[in-house]
């Protein structure tokens, strides 16, 4: 079997002329551009678009690297479009407020519709932009996120689904594994579409992401078709083993890509000269919370939980809109709006859909005083 092949491309800003150098060098490093799509197909350009925050928070990719790509498929195919289904809100607004309608209107990108889907592949109800295009180039973030350690490649094609649908299936599939096994569903689904994988990893996010972080500089970014063997090299470059994110067993156990480190070659530059020294990200054992009866209530009483810090809420009520199950695990106490809103954890199947739409970052993943 032929390993699967992932290019590494130190990049050390987002100067769009070092950027596009790199993008370059990296797609070379996987055959060129030709490899990836024919004259008269349609690209789209998928990002990751969590919210409409801005550039330097790091919450999204980064416009310099839409626009670097753009310009090199533009290069190739007559039509590049992108888009996104962010966490919360319209298309549209948030992702002209992470800079990247700036840029696409500048290539002339057009914008595909990610607000409306229809039944896709494996039942999934897929935005109307992926299901018409030729080929994705997907266009990931390197952050930490509470339900699979890391959000990456295999994660960002979540975005394919539109609006509040992502919503319905983190109700179904509560944990941690079973999201996961979505996720490659997911992918599996979008495989024959997908074309290439590219992580923005120039500023990074540790600590309490995907929203509300700390940026970090690791000046790298990741290139492959195997989106589970890029996920690998992210986590072999923070120093987390593999198997602690939880889409990268069930995506190698399934053939969407493979976890093993002696099945994956690197190319180009050294992850050495990559890697930060330390980084802040979840590097315990992740619990299944599916049990039921008694062990379910121990469970729900030792277990991480997402934690309100009233003093840091603005009472937005994104997080309580976000809260997938009803009735909510977390709502305005007697509809009062003008205090900061509360859990009964009794509800909560830890989706940390609450922490990772707070926009002020008044929510963090925290375990009680019974597990260490």
């Amino acid at each position: 079997m032929r390993p699967s092949k992932v290019a590494l491309v130190r990049c050390s800003t987002y100067d769009e002329r070092e950027v596009l150098s790199a993008v370059s060098s990296g797609i070379e490093l996987l055959g060129g551009i030709d490899t990836f799509a024919a004259a008269d197909e349609q690209i789209l350009l998928k990002p990751n678009v969590l919210a409409g925050d801005p550039p330097e928070r790091c919450v999204s990719t980064h416009p310099a690297i839409l626009k670097a790509v753009g310009q090199l498929f533009l290069e190739r195919v007559s039509s590049v479009s992108y888009g996104d289904s962010p966490g919360h809100g319209d298309p549209q607004p948030n992702l002209a407020a992470a800079g990247l309608t700036a840029v696409a209107q500048e290539l002339d990108l057009e914008l595909a519709d990610f607000g409306q889907g229809q039944q896709g592949g494996k039942g999934f109800l897929i935005a109307n932009g992926v299901l018409s295009t030729d080929g994705i180039v997907s266009l990931s973030k390197l952050k930490t996120h509470m339900v699979t350690r890391m959000t990456g490649a295999v994660k960002n094609l979540y975005g394919c689904i539109p609006g509040q649908t992502k919503r319905r299936y983190h109700y179904t599939h509560p944990n941690a594994f079973d999201f996961s096994q979505l996720l490659v569903d997911l992918n599996l689904a979008l495989k024959p579409k997908v074309r290439l994988h590219i992580m923005d990893g120039i500023m990074a996010m540790e600590g309490n992401g995907p929203r509300n972080g700390d940026p970090v500089a690791m000046g790298v970014l990741l290139f492959s078709t195997d989106p589970v063997a890029l996920d690998t090299v992210m986590c072999d470059l923070i120093e987390l083993d593999p198997m602690r994110m939880t889409t990268n067993g069930p995506g190698g156990q399934r053939g969407l890509g493979t976890y093993r480190m002696d099945e994956i070659e690197i190319v180009g530059d050294s992850p050495a000269a990559a890697r930060p020294g330390s980084f802040n990200v979840k590097r315990g054992t992740i619990r299944d919370l599916s049990s039921q009866g008694l062990l379910a209530r121990i469970d729900n009483l030792i277990a991480r939980r997402p934690v309100l810090d009233r003093g840091k809420c603005d009472r937005c009520g994104q997080c309580v809109e976000s809260c997938p199950v009803q009735p909510k695990a977390l709502d305005w106490h007697g509809g009062n709006q003008q205090e900061p809103p509360r859990y009964i954890y009794s509800r909560c199947i830890r989706c940390y859909c609450c922490q990772e739409i707070c926009p002020v970052g008044a929510i963090s993943v925290k375990r009680t005083f019974l597990r260490l």
